[in-house]
């Protein structure tokens, strides 16, 4: 074996050791990449690096998108934008036999749809549908597994921050990835809503039905999602019409968001500079992790480690398919112990050269995007897989009097759910490329 495979491969092996320890994801990559490239190429390269790596990354123009979503998504949740899905939801399906729950699941896709984080998902939405699903004796893991479930949308329904990053790693259009992430994301919907009515079947205790409200109250709720949905399609409408790109549709979406909390007395001074503050702290935390993202990309890169991946996969005996399963179970795998924007950019560098080899009769652009929404979808598994499910310790500091196993359990006929539509998915990659070949034929 060669020094730099050697040492790129050594450098690997620290880097899990970093993160096992809990090392933030974005000191780790720095360290190891940076050390990596002093070894292979000498102090000299490493800090011919560092005088401009940090602006060439962040200069990237697509990147900002990034924080003016990020903005979008804090601001919604100062607005109240939550209450009023949950409330409208509640009014439509909230009635029946685990209908508050059901009103939960759509309440997070419609969350989602303005604020495109999974774990921002589950914890503002956990702050409005917990208290009323206490109220209607739901069983605590139901109304724990339930939020956790339904935090997991944020991730793929556009705009999704994960989905954005993706395609600026592979050089994918982002507006393109958007359409093709809308059917598996009512998918994921349609399953979960199925999930609770099974599962209320089965044990009818565990999530009762409520009394029908006034029709005075239905119509009330109803028209108060109305601002959602015309920002939504303002924002992801005006994307899929070519009106303008992405940065300039998040611009919109922030100011419809803000113009909306002004006039409700939700968004004044105060809470409009909290949504900065949160802003800023997130979108720190995402370019650092861009820039740890970028060195260890170098390093490995100069070390070979991804060129000898895709060799190996290339010349061995195993089909396309069985590489694509594995990849993805290694993404529920590292799931479980990290974030998904932290997976998405630490894994994408080593697998998507990995599967550009791979012979599914789909064009590269069309790999980028069905690969791309896979592995999404079982990133959102990872988000809710024991024992390290990041959206279930979210929901479980909210639950303090349910035990994080019976969340577990809640949330298992849900992981079930998203089984299923991993497994539709790459059977039948025309679920994911139909509305991009529509829209663009």
């Amino acid at each position: 074996m060669e020094y730099e495979m050697i040492v790129g491969l050594t450098g690997l092996g620290c880097l899990i050791a970093l993160i096992a320890i809990r090392v933030p994801i974005a000191y780790s990559m720095i360290l190891v990449g940076g050390i990596g490239v002093t070894v292979l190429s000498g102090s000299a390269i490493f800090m011919s690096q560092l005088k401009d790596l940090a602006y060439i990354q962040f200069s990237i123009y697509s990147l900002s998108v990034i924080p003016m979503f990020v903005l979008m998504g804090n601001v919604a949740s100062q607005a109240g934008l939550s209450k009023d899905l949950f409330r409208a939801a509640n009014a439509w399906v909230g009635w029946a036999r685990g209908g508050v729950a059901m009103s939960a699941i759509l309440a997070c896709a419609g969350f989602g749809a303005v604020c495109g984080s999974s774990l921002a998902t589950a914890s503002t939405m956990g702050k409005v549908a917990l208290p009323e699903l206490r109220r209607y004796h739901y069983k605590g893991s139901l109304a724990t597994g339930t939020l956790a479930a339904g935090g997991v949308l944020g991730i793929l329904i556009p705009p999704s921050i994960v989905l954005v990053i993706y395609a600026i790693l592979v050089e994918a259009n982002i507006i393109t990835l958007f359409m093709a992430a809308l059917i598996p994301a009512a998918i994921a919907v349609v399953f979960f809503l199925i999930t609770i009515a099974i599962y209320v079947r089965l044990k009818p205790n565990s999530g009762p039905a409520r009394e029908a409200i006034d029709r005075h109250e239905f119509w009330r709720a109803t028209f108060g999602v109305l601002p959602v949905i015309v920002i939504f399609g303002a924002v992801i409408g005006g994307l899929y019409l070519g009106l303008y790109n992405p940065t300039p549709a998040a611009a919109v979406g922030v100011f419809l968001v803000t113009a909306y909390g002004i006039f409700r007395g939700t968004v004044r001074l105060p809470e409009f500079k909290v949504s900065l503050y949160d802003t800023a702290k997130t979108t720190g935390m995402i370019y650092l992790i861009l820039l740890g993202a970028e060195m260890l990309k170098i390093f490995m890169s100069r070390g070979g480690v991804p060129q000898a991946a895709a060799e190996m996969i290339a010349n061995s005996s195993l089909s396309p398919m069985v590489v694509l399963v594995l990849m993805l179970v290694a993404l529920i795998i590292l799931g479980c112990l990290m974030d998904s924007l932290s997976m998405i950019l630490l894994v994408i560098p080593f697998f998507w050269p990995v599967v550009s080899e791979l012979d599914f009769g789909l064009g590269e652009e069309e790999m980028k995007i069905w690969f791309g929404i896979l592995a999404l979808v079982v990133v959102e598994l990872g988000l809710i897989t024991p024992p390290v499910g990041m959206n279930v310790f979210v929901i479980s500091a909210m639950a303090k009097d349910v035990p994080m196993r019976e969340t577990f359990i809640g949330v298992l006929p849900f992981f079930g759910a998203e089984l299923i539509r991993v497994a539709l998915l790459i059977s039948f990659p025309i679920i994911t490329l139909w509305l991009p070949r529509f829209l663009s034929g």
